[in-house]
């Protein structure tokens, strides 16, 4: 399944001093905002719903990172693009 990004409207000096304290305790923000959500998730959403999304998340394929192949435009411009002459 793929990833929802939440948008959430905080005070931006809040933020900043939120940000400062939780540094000097090695916290990441990250990391909590996805601990509370979760959270959120496991108290508002049934059992058996949870572990039908479960189920239905393990049985989907494992999406592979392709290398990209490089820009043609790119690749032609650096000469990569090679005639033999006869």
């Amino acid at each position: 399944m793929k990833n929802a990004t939440l948008t959430v409207t905080f005070n931006a000096e809040k933020l900043d001093a939120l940000k400062f304290h939780m540094s000097r305790k090695d916290a990441d923000l990250q990391e909590e905002l996805n601990d509370t959500v979760q959270k959120l998730y496991e108290k508002y959403v049934p059992q058996a719903t949870r572990e039908y999304l479960d189920d239905k998340i393990s049985r989907e394929p494992k999406v592979r990172e392709r290398p990209r192949r490089p820009d043609r435009a790119a690749a032609s411009s650096e000469g990569s693009i090679h005639q033999e002459e006869s």
